[in-house]
């Protein structure tokens, strides 16, 4: 990983990125360590992070709320440079990484949300019968628990 000027004025501590990004500490340490952010240490050997790290936690804070997974967010996250900026083109490139998923996103919201009043106005809740039950829940079919 190429390093930064140690005399960098631009760069931020982990302290700044956590307050203006407003997550705790411990989150910047949880994503640098799942590789969605990086970071170098200076010559006091403190994390020193670039101003677009505030952006890619933007990105992820924003992917996480609509139901992104940190896996899928690495992923997309794979094609942004991580030693600079991205460019607009670069980020409408990650954008078009997620534009099937959410889509897929809301139309299983859409029918969650059509057949869950359904299911609420004909009072069924069983587990047997509703269509909201969990459709790979194999052991439905032999009784509430498994004997043996």
């Amino acid at each position: 990983m190429p390093q930064p000027v140690a005399a960098d004025k631009t760069a931020l501590s982990v302290g700044e990125i956590a307050r203006r990004c407003d997550i705790p500490v411990s989150t910047v340490h949880f994503y640098e360590a799942e590789g969605l952010i990086r970071s170098w240490r200076n010559n006091a050997n403190h994390r020193r992070y670039s101003r677009h790290v505030l952006r890619r936690i933007a990105v992820i804070k924003v992917a996480q709320r609509t139901g992104i997974t940190l896996r899928e967010i690495k992923q997309a996250l794979a094609v942004l440079p991580e030693d600079s900026a991205p460019t607009a083109a670069q980020w409408q490139a990650m954008s078009r990484q997620w534009q099937a998923l959410l889509q897929q996103k809301i139309a299983d919201l859409n029918l969650l949300q059509q057949q869950l009043d359904s299911c609420i106005g004909c009072g069924c809740l069983s587990l047997a019968d509703c269509p909201l039950r969990n459709p790979g829940d194999c052991r439905a079919e032999g009784g509430t628990f498994e004997q043996g």
